[in-house]
């Protein structure tokens, strides 16, 4: 005798309404990936006409000032209208005292002025910290194996106030230092550049994630030890909220989170604390474990850095820095769902 199998309960409630066609899910969309969320990171190069591979990076070069000028040229047209500049810096440059960094024909401010003068509606980031430029790899001033608070702060205002010069909108101070922020801002005002933004890298994590970019600048074979003693533990989630919430008492208009994807819940709890312009760095090893991956053929690449930079948004960021930029920008342009 075959079992009499009792009816389903009615579902009077029924999400998949909302699902079945592709007009109805984008009406009910609950956040959008437009292409100025995304500022797009550019490596900088010494030279001309010169398009240098980052064989960690697949798809990354390091350009000429003149080719950097052209593909932001390029990013324009597909509606990316912010870029972050980072120096290769030769070698013979890279010393203890780190002066080429607020030397004013060093690459980042060449690059800056060459790129504002082709494209003066385009907004300029740039990297504030020390490590392309000292021969230690690190992003202060190093004495005996310590790295130096106070001193690298005075060194990171000089670069900063170079910048500025140079016709930077955004500083972005990288390094991680105590008290930069105050002292950036402090004499941004006191020089005129008072317009200048700060977006403050304020969480920024001693991760494992930053091999491919250290080979990128050429700070890899440089570093000596490493950087836990100016950079956060990743354990720590509560201290990123006290690391946000003085870097913009000191004076920063945007802050960020670094890097993105191992940190979405410090985003979130970053945007619903704040309430300020949050942004995250999908940083170098993020990138290049999607393009490994999508290589070997294990995962769609294209969807796959679609659905990363959609996370930022879900977990409350206003933008990302991310490597994918122009890409996810054309995209975005054809209409991708």
């Amino acid at each position: 005798m075959t079992p009499t199998v009792p009816p389903a309960p009615l579902a009077l409630s029924r999400p998949r309404h909302l699902r079945r066609t592709a007009a109805l899910g984008g009406l009910v969309r609950q956040d959008r990936l437009h292409a100025d969320d995304l500022i797009w990171p550019l490596f900088v190069r010494d030279g001309e006409g010169v398009l240098e591979e980052v064989p960690s990076m697949p798809g990354v070069v390091r350009r000429s000032v003149d080719r950097v000028v052209d593909a932001v040229g390029e990013a324009q047209a597909l509606g990316v209208r912010t870029i972050c500049l980072f120096p290769y810096t030769d070698a013979s440059l890279k010393t203890e005292d780190c002066a080429e960094a607020w030397n004013p024909d060093n690459l980042s401010n060449r690059a800056t002025r060459a790129v504002k003068a082709a494209f003066p509606q385009v907004s300029v980031m740039t990297d504030v910290a020390l490590d392309p430029y000292n021969v230690n790899g690190h992003d202060g001033f190093v004495r005996d194996g310590v790295i130096l608070n106070d001193e690298s702060v005075e060194a990171l205002v000089r670069m900063a106030l170079s910048q500025a010069e140079a016709g930077a909108d955004i500083i972005g101070p990288s390094d991680m230092m105590d008290g930069r922020i105050g002292a950036i801002r402090r004499a941004l005002e006191g020089a005129g550049h008072r317009d200048v933004t700060i977006m403050s890298y304020a969480a920024k994590y001693a991760s494992a994630f930053y091999g491919p970019f250290r080979d990128a600048v050429g700070a890899s074979g440089a570093l000596t030890g490493d950087k836990k003693t100016y950079q956060m533990d990743p354990l720590n989630g509560d201290e990123a909220l006290r690391m946000i919430a003085r870097d913009l008492d000191e004076g920063a208009d945007m802050v960020m989170v670094k890097p993105g994807l191992p940190y979405l819940d410090v985003c979130r709890r970053a945007k619903d604390t704040f309430a300020v312009p949050t942004f995250a760095y999908q940083v170098s090893g993020e990138y290049a474990m999607i393009r490994a991956a999508a290589a070997q053929g294990w995962i769609d690449g294209e969807k796959a850095m679609m659905e990363s930079l959609m996370a930022f948004r879900r977990a409350g960021c206003d933008g990302v820095l991310t490597y994918f930029a122009p890409e996810a920008a054309g995209l975005i342009a054809k209409g991708w769902e």
